[in-house]
């Protein structure tokens, strides 16, 4: 699990690359404040990741699908047919 690390404008300036490292090899999400409001910075991997689950949620009965798929067994599950109708 990632955690948050809060920092100011001129923390986060004068500490950019430890800041990038946080992000991109321990998933630390940085919350900059500045005097305009606040900016997230995480790595790629955890936004990408971040975007595919927002896309997948808004799919209607997605969610539900993943969930009860979840829950089936591995053995009860059928090996993938390339030909099967869907």
């Amino acid at each position: 699990a990632s955690s948050m690390t809060n920092t100011n404008a001129t923390s986060f300036r004068n500490n950019a690359f430890a800041y990038f490292d946080q992000a991109v090899v321990f998933g630390d999400v940085i919350n900059v404040s500045t005097k305009h409001g606040n900016a997230i910075v995480m790595s790629e991997e955890d936004y990408r990741g971040m975007m595919e689950t927002l896309f997948l949620s808004s799919i209607p009965g997605m969610t539900e699908s993943i969930l009860a798929a979840r829950e089936e067994k591995a053995e009860d599950c059928q090996p993938f047919d390339p030909s099967e109708d869907w």
